[in-house]
């Protein structure tokens, strides 16, 4: 029993760890490339602005918004929400995050079909969540069968977070695609944006395997306590 407490606690921590290395990988690349003015002098909303407008996007407004990396393509209003730093900034950080984001709302255009699921199924993802674990922690006191239906539930946000990655991973190619095809972004600067795009993708996967050792544990816990 002593040596499946240690293995629970290891997945916790394991995953905890991932999340945490994740965040200051994409913090400290963000920090850097911050302090890096682009050389056209461009920001993130003229960024956003030139790759909207030559991909046949010019009804979709740019927005700003509070917070730090808090920038986001919302698909129903067909509006882009760049954070200040973002939105106002010259850096090759925050041309770089405009320009995913503009990947998104190409994809939304192009009718791009992992985007089109992931849209679909959030709701249900939701509410999935919400009762995976009110049934995880009601079963863990009354019925380990109510238990099980928790983790079941559970896995709607793995394939949820399993979807996002090539949504995520494809809006940040096409990012790359316009600033260079736009000439945005000097070549030598390219490599700069491409490893911001890339720490910030990083984050997703760090969340998706901190999702699976979480539904792990839980699993092991149910197996333990069923035997």
């Amino acid at each position: 029993m002593n040596n499946n407490i240690i293995t629970y606690d290891l997945l916790i921590w394991i995953g905890l760890l991932i999340t945490i290395i994740s965040q200051i990988l994409v913090s400290a690349s963000y920090s850097r490339f911050k302090k890096k003015l682009n050389n056209k002098d461009i920001t993130g909303f003229d960024a956003a602005r030139k790759i909207l407008d030559k991909n046949d996007l010019k009804d979709i407004m740019i927005l700003e918004t509070k917070g730090n990396l808090t920038d986001h393509y919302d698909p129903t209003r067909k509006v882009i929400r760049l954070s200040t730093d973002i939105y106002h900034g010259s850096s090759i950080a925050s041309v770089a995050v405009a320009a995913h984001e503009c990947g998104h709302a190409i994809q939304d255009k192009e009718n791009y079909k992992p985007m089109r699921i992931r849209s679909k199924i959030v709701p249900t993802v939701n509410l999935c969540t919400k009762l995976g674990y009110l049934a995880i922690v009601i079963g863990a006191i009354f019925s380990y069968k109510l238990m099980e239906i928790g983790i079941i539930l559970l896995l709607a946000l793995l394939v949820f977070q399993l979807i996002t990655l090539p949504v995520e991973f494809n809006a940040s190619s096409r990012a790359l695609k316009e600033l260079k095809k736009l000439k945005l972004l000097d070549n030598e600067e390219i490599p700069n944006a491409k490893s911001m795009l890339s720490a910030a993708a990083f984050t997703y996967v760090a969340s998706m395997i901190s999702t699976l050792l979480e539904i792990l544990r839980y699993a092991l816990i149910f197996t333990d306590r069923d035997n």
